[in-house]
């Protein structure tokens, strides 16, 4: 585990990761800044109707900022996430030859597939974390929940695009390894300019944690 995180780490401050990363989060903040600018009334008036049916006064009045904050975070996160998924290929292909060089990368993910898998993670993670809402305000308790609701967000979309491409499922562990793995990823979440980066690592992470297995 530690060998792939450092491994991990030194790819993704690598001159192509880095250009990929910043020409992905720029596309995510247009689609982003759009959709806010359409439905920055609606997504208000969503936490206002929500937050009214918690009993907490003090959270429906200073958490309403927060969580709309929050939202936007997460709309832009999501966003990073989908248009990695959907543009990886060529990144990963660069990334693998140039460690595992006997590994063929032989298969090609299927954009559609892609794209379900992502939206269907995206709709586990809002399932979950509007609920939780509430929780999120409880100290290390609160952010421990979270995480785990971001490692959702990328776990399976990641699992699919690594093995689609270089036909390595049975190598990826898709139990306890893989969470840790996209955990560990989704920290980045927590440092703003950095969570552009949480979609791409985690993709690095689950190459390395498979095409290490196949020397």
């Amino acid at each position: 585990m530690k060998s792939i995180i450092t491994k991990g780490l030194q790819d993704l401050f690598s001159r192509e990761v880095i250009g990929y990363v910043i020409k992905t989060a720029l596309m995510a903040l247009g689609i982003s800044l759009l959709i806010i600018w359409l439905f920055w009334g609606t997504l208000t008036g969503f936490v206002a109707s929500f937050l009214g049916w918690i009993p907490w006064e003090w959270l429906q009045t200073t958490g309403a900022g927060m969580v709309t904050i929050l939202l936007v975070y997460i709309l832009f996160i999501i966003i990073v996430s989908l248009l990695t998924s959907l543009t990886s290929e060529k990144l990963l292909r660069q990334l693998a030859r140039k460690h595992y060089p006997q590994v063929p990368a032989n298969g090609t993910p299927n954009m559609t597939t892609s794209l379900l898998l992502t939206l269907k993670a995206t709709g586990i993670f809002l399932l979950l974390f509007i609920p939780a809402i509430p929780l999120l305000f409880i100290p290390i308790a609160g952010q421990a929940i979270m995480l785990y609701l971001w490692s959702i967000l990328i776990k399976r979309p990641t699992i699919y695009d690594v093995s689609a491409l270089f036909s390595v499922e049975a190598e990826i562990d898709t139990g306890r390894k893989t969470t840790t793995l996209a955990m560990v990823a989704s920290l980045f979440n927590y440092v703003p300019l950095l969570n552009i980066f949480t979609p791409v690592f985690a993709q690095i992470l689950f190459l390395h944690a498979a095409l290490s297995l196949k020397r």
